[in-house]
């Protein structure tokens, strides 16, 4: 299933150590086992085909997504990530394309319902209709501006400031003409 994206896209493909997790990860395209999905982020695409970014009130920029709750399916997941970061509602059904095969240095896992020491982060594509503000929970990183951009200037944005490499993942599903099948849905 790589068609040369690695080759293409080379960084988002190196296997790398992601500190704030203390996790060594490596990039994977196809299918997966979704019982181990401890994360998700998602290429929310509206109808005209623009791509909805975030950013934190830490400057953080990045696409809406988020950890898993107990016993959440990764459809709750996506609708309540969407609400929470962008204001929007899914319209579609998510489109996984890729994620990172994430295997933990930590003794335990960061929350106790987590897979440990191997889970996924999931990168799926979904239509959305932006209905509102981000709702950010109290507890919760605050969304201080959500953009609906096309998908080169999403990836321009998110590459501006410092974030989890959502900018390569952007430019993956737009090579793959994901963002323009997920928009005519």
């Amino acid at each position: 299933m790589d068609h040369g994206w690695q080759q293409r896209f080379p960084a988002l493909f190196a296997p790398h150590y992601v500190e704030y997790a203390d996790a060594d990860v490596r990039l994977w395209l196809g299918s997966f086992n979704r019982a181990v999905v401890t994360r998700l982020h998602l290429i929310a695409v509206t109808g005209d085909g623009a791509v909805i970014v975030c950013r934190a009130d830490d400057g953080r920029r990045f696409l809406p997504g988020g950890t898993r709750e107990p016993g959440e399916s990764l459809d709750e997941l996506a609708a309540r990530e969407l609400r929470e970061e962008a204001g929007a509602e899914p319209t579609g059904l998510l489109q996984y394309f890729c994620g990172l095969d994430v295997l933990s240095r930590r003794d335990q896992p960061w929350r106790p319902h987590q897979s440990h020491p191997r889970s996924l982060w999931a990168y799926a594509a979904v239509a959305v209709d932006v209905v509102g503000p981000p709702t950010c929970p109290a507890d919760a990183e605050q969304i201080v501006d959500v953009r609906a951009l096309e998908p080169d200037e999403a990836a321009a944005y998110l590459d501006e400031a410092p974030g989890d490499g959502h900018a390569d993942v952007v430019r993956l599903a737009e090579a793959m003409g994901l963002i323009r099948a997920v928009a005519r849905r």
